[in-house]
């Protein structure tokens, strides 16, 4: 029984990623084809911003609240209602933040007084995101998978009626407004997302006075998941908001425009980095599975079981990832052709497609340890793996005639250091028991 809600779980997340997937690709493509490159580009330099600000605003509740209600179904209500306030205390002070910083961030730091609007814009987005996670952790608890892919259709569907509908209509009145604009549809699509969500609450999910009064116990095991997760967020959002200003920094000086910086960076992030991510939503929804599944069973002492799952789910990645990885370096024109109607970034694909491999095995592997009250040994692994990046990405881009290439180099090298010690890491875990000390993993990780 056990086995067979798993793989219903994942078989629903899988299917629910690929329409949502292929939703998201097709709402890239009318983006990129309905406006034009300044538009994009600007709307990339914006996103590590945005996504800083979103990882701060979620504070990894949906992870935290998953595990612990997977762990303690009968006080789940009590649990939601116990992270709301925190929730909306930490959404007030970063509206604060982004209106006396918006400007500072625009005009000193991404070098863009046109960044300015869209990014104080974000502010608006940032409560009904945070209500969204927070509704999905309570259902990646429970196990029940549709509601999930449900939210997430809604809100790709707004999206995608807004590409097709108003995209097109409001590009003529510049740069600065429809960029904003494209921030701003966040707010509707979210809180599409969030109403499905609250539709699919079970009819015995019934208020109670007692259920409004905050626990701190409920609030501190969810936090216990989830801090060390949001810290793992936050290193990697402040790494890929700092990722264009040192760029734009160094490049210039090494005789680069702001026009080349701008135009590469976005191709890389418009172009390169979404095909090379396309698999990704195979192992993201394996490892949304695997997460209640392990911490359930883990908590219960089960630990060959919880072993066993971490195994199917690291095999099917790594058959998902090979597979994909020679396609898309076999297929990257016609891809981007396809998609894009170009072929910028093809040089790009084919030099790092292959380090994806390591990538797509690194989501079940961060899910395993969280599941096991690990959380603070992924924080730590991708810390460094942070660390290193930074430190690759400065020293590179010093280096005469590399370019954009000093990013996709240095990436390459977060992802290889920091999935080598989530490996080394489950192992020491897992040989804790000697009994189970068998397996491909182990010969993997050796």
């Amino acid at each position: 029984m056990k086995k067979n809600l798993f793989i219903k779980s994942t078989i629903i997340l899988i299917i629910g990623g690929l329409l949502t997937k292929l939703l998201g690709i097709l709402i890239r493509v009318i983006m990129t084809r309905n406006s034009n490159l300044e538009v994009v580009s600007l709307y990339m330099l914006i996103m590590p911003t945005f996504s800083l600000m979103m990882a701060i605003s979620q504070l990894g509740f949906s992870t935290g609240i998953s595990k612990v209600v997977s762990e303690n179904s009968d006080s789940s209500k009590k649990i939601l209602f116990s992270i709301l306030p925190i929730s909306i205390f930490i959404n007030i002070i970063l509206t604060i933040f982004l209106v006396f910083t918006s400007r500072f961030i625009a005009f000193n730091l991404l070098k863009n007084e046109s960044a300015y609007l869209p990014i104080l814009s974000i502010s608006l987005v940032l409560p009904f995101d945070s209500l969204s996670s927070i509704l999905r952790g309570f259902f990646f608890g429970k196990e029940k998978m549709i509601p999930h892919v449900i939210s997430n259709l809604a809100e790709q569907i707004i999206r995608l009626l807004f590409m097709l509908f108003i995209l097109p209509h409001i590009l003529y009145k510049g740069i600065i407004f429809t960029t904003t604009c494209l921030i701003l549809i966040n707010v509707i699509s979210e809180s599409f997302s969030s109403i499905v969500l609250i539709f699919f609450l079970p009819k015995s999910f019934k208020i109670e006075k007692k259920d409004l009064i905050p626990s701190f116990k409920c609030s501190k095991n969810v936090l216990d998941t989830s801090l060390p997760t949001t810290a793992t967020r936050i290193i990697g959002t402040i790494s890929y908001f700092f990722e264009p200003i040192i760029l734009t920094f160094i490049l210039t000086r090494c005789g680069y425009s702001n026009y080349f910086i701008l135009t590469e960076y976005g191709i890389i992030n418009a172009f390169v980095m979404p095909i090379l991510l396309l698999p990704g939503f195979f192992t993201g929804a394996i490892s949304s599975a695997l997460l209640p599944v392990i911490s359930r069973e883990y908590s219960k002492g089960n630990i060959k079981y919880s072993k066993k799952k971490l195994k199917q789910a690291l095999a099917i990645s790594l058959i998902i990832g090979l597979i994909s990885t020679i396609l898309i370096f076999i297929f990257r024109d016609y891809l981007l052709v396809f998609l894009y109607k170009t072929t910028n970034g093809s040089d790009y694909i084919k030099n790092i497609s292959f380090v994806f491999l390591l990538y797509y095995i690194e989501a079940p592997l961060a899910s395993f340890l969280q599941a096991t009250n690990n959380s603070n040994l992924m924080m730590y692994d991708n810390f460094i793996g942070i660390i290193f990046k930074t430190i690759f990405l400065v020293v590179l881009s010093f280096i005469p005639g590399i370019g954009l290439y000093s990013l996709l180099i240095s990436s390459s090298i977060n992802i290889l250091i920091t999935t080598i010690r989530h490996l080394k890491h489950i192992k020491i875990i897992l040989k804790k028991n000697k009994k189970l000390y068998y397996g491909f993993l182990f010969h993997f990780i050796n």
